[in-house]
């Protein structure tokens, strides 16, 4: 599988963009996928998951509420609708896919991994 990661910018803070993350390989339909950041300084963290169907979804307490992955099947992609962003939010967002279909926070559970995008935020 391979990952290439898009959408990201630079918003004010309490703006919105949509990540994208479009995965090639006839696995992506069977595989969870994930979202993780890292902002500069800091370690890489978790931020959302979805299970391969899209039926579970999990997001990091940081973001919950705010943020939502998704996933359309039909395109091999997978979405993070960010909404009321904060300058916290400021990091390099990376898109993850798992062999299993089960979703994980963890990010030794995923085995392939896009380039990343970059999201800043500006207060």
């Amino acid at each position: 599988v391979q990952l290439q990661a898009s959408g990201g910018g630079l918003v004010q803070a309490g703006g919105s963009l949509r990540l994208s993350c479009a995965a090639s390989g006839r696995t992506f339909s069977s595989s969870a996928m994930g979202w993780f950041r890292q902002a500069p300084g800091k370690e890489r963290e978790f931020v959302a998951a979805i299970s391969w169907s899209g039926g579970s979804t999990y997001h990091a307490d940081s973001v919950e509420g705010r943020f939502t992955i998704s996933r359309d099947n039909a395109k091999n992609t997978v979405y993070l609708q960010m909404n009321s962003l904060k300058p916290e939010d400021t990091a390099v967002y990376y898109c993850a896919a798992c062999r299993a279909p089960i979703a994980s926070k963890g990010q030794y559970e995923y085995d392939y991994w896009g380039q990343g995008t970059e999201v800043t935020v500006s207060s």
